[in-house]
């Protein structure tokens, strides 16, 4: 027995959705879970209008970035036109397919006031001739129901009646999404569809064409199991919006989450594991998911709790591993890979990767994205500070006490040890002389030599700074 064969089949009609990337992940995840289980990467991309390739590369980039490999392909849909062309004829030869010439405003005439969507089958026993103007509608059996068997959401009755004769080729002999998805799937032996809810209703027609391929192809393939996953909801409980929901994968990456920390919490996005942990490294998500176990519920795509979970994989990197993974965002000109026009905010010559791994541990502790690390480090690598202007005059410029502070500093400076608890008490001691306490006191330093009030551990960064570069600094803001 062969383990299961499963398709992930995007349009490469835009960013790489969130929703689909949850789609390919459970995908991977069955096929993963026996040894000969297959994934298949298969691009539709007969939408000639809407399609792009730099979509297409997304796609691909995107699936490899989240490790979602091995797999099969990219294959593309538009090279199977000979078979879906082949199943057209097959259908229409068999009388489940008739040619249509009516027009959308044909149609709403005769229906008037009448609700129901769909088509009318008033073509149905024209017996029309090919033309230019006729589309192939296939012949909806007429009382009864098909029943989707789905493994998420259980038995899913449709009604004929509700199911009209549906469009499988337009007037131009383009074959549409509905045969060839079905056409693909049976040459691929596609055991398992895995997709979103919203191909739900697609589903009936799809097994109606596929029964009638069994019977007039001469090849008999068994009907996949389907599940449909839920849909994606953001803070409003309404559907993920592309306008308005930050949806795009390559976004994130570029951003700074992590691909493991990205994966854990799309696993966790309709399905749950059987312990208590958030956290959970990939092995242990391959092996403990179950089709059976997604919930057929809204999933909230909560980007706060994924910024939170991706912290967490960040602060527990090695301290190795998280100077690699930075280099993207502080040298991308030796990296492999760096974000969608990115430019580090210093010159690239600046630069030094020794003074880096000195720094890389006080960022590691107080970042959530890779992405923030150039603002907490570029003051290490220019030649003078960055001004934050309202920070600067509400810390130092506006402030009679805090010039004295820094005043007083630069003489303390110029002669205590240099080292972190030293420059601790130095600043206390400062602080206290003027009754200020020492989150007050840092304010103004920090500032001075970061540009900002937020930023890696001080007194650490003093010392990697240096004496004579932390007075100039002080003495350039005063």
């Amino acid at each position: 027995m062969t383990g299961p064969r499963v398709r992930f089949a995007p349009s490469p009609t835009g960013y790489f959705h969130v929703g689909s990337a949850r789609s390919a992940l459970f995908n991977w995840f069955v096929a993963r879970q026996v040894v000969d289980g297959t994934l298949i990467l298969r691009i539709e991309d007969t939408d000639t209008e809407r399609n792009r390739e730099e979509w297409v590369d997304g796609i691909v980039e995107s699936m490899n970035w989240l490790g979602l490999t091995p797999y099969e392909g990219p294959f593309r849909q538009s090279d199977n036109t000979a078979a879906h062309q082949a199943a057209v004829a097959e259908l229409l030869d068999r009388g489940y397919l008739y040619f249509c010439d009516c027009t959308g405003d044909q149609v709403q005439a005769r229906k008037g006031d009448n609700k129901t969507p769909g088509y009318d089958g008033f073509c149905r026993d024209r017996a029309l001739a090919q033309g230019p103007r006729t589309a192939l509608r296939f012949a909806t059996p007429v009382g009864g129901s098909t029943v989707v068997h789905d493994l998420i959401r259980g038995d899913v009755d449709f009604s004929h009646g509700v199911i009209d004769d549906f469009v499988v080729a337009k007037s131009s002999g383009a074959v549409l999404f509905a045969l060839a998805n079905v056409v693909d799937d049976r040459n691929d032996r596609i055991s398992h569809v895995i997709r979103g809810e919203e191909h739900l209703p697609n589903t009936p027609k799809q097994i109606l064409l596929w029964e009638a391929l069994n019977l007039t192809s001469g090849l008999v393939t068994p009907i996949p199991h389907y599940a449909h996953l839920p849909l994606l909801v953001n803070e409003q409980r309404k559907k993920l919006s592309k306008r308005k929901d930050p949806v795009a994968t390559e976004m994130y990456r570029d951003q700074g989450y992590l691909p493991e920390a990205f994966v854990n919490y799309l696993a966790l996005l309709g399905w749950s594991s059987s312990g208590e942990e958030e956290k959970i490294d990939v092995a242990t998500l391959i092996r403990e998911f179950r089709l059976e176990d997604v919930s057929h519920s809204p999933a909230f795509f909560d980007v706060k709790k994924l910024l939170h979970l991706n912290g967490t994989y960040i602060r527990e990197l090695s301290p190795e591993a998280f100077i690699e993974r930075a280099q993207p965002w502080v040298s991308p000109s030796t990296s492999a890979w760096s974000p969608q026009e990115y430019q580090t905010p210093w010159p690239v010559e600046n630069f030094d990767p020794e003074l880096f791994g000195r720094v890389a541990p006080l960022v590691q502790e107080r970042i959530a994205l890779m992405g923030e690390i150039p603002a907490m480090v570029d003051f290490f690598f220019l030649a003078d500070a960055p001004r934050d202007d309202d920070a600067f005059t509400k810390t130092i410029a506006t402030s009679e006490v805090a010039q004295a502070v820094l005043r007083d500093l630069v003489e303390e400076f110029a002669a205590v040890n240099w080292d972190a608890e030293t420059l601790h008490a130095t600043v206390m001691s400062v602080g206290e002389r003027h009754e200020w306490n020492l989150r007050k006191a840092q304010a103004p330093l920090r500032c001075a030599l970061t540009g900002r009030l937020v930023g890696p551990p001080l007194f650490e960064s003093l010392v990697i700074l240096g004496r004579e570069e932390t007075i100039r600094r002080i003495e350039m803001a005063l």
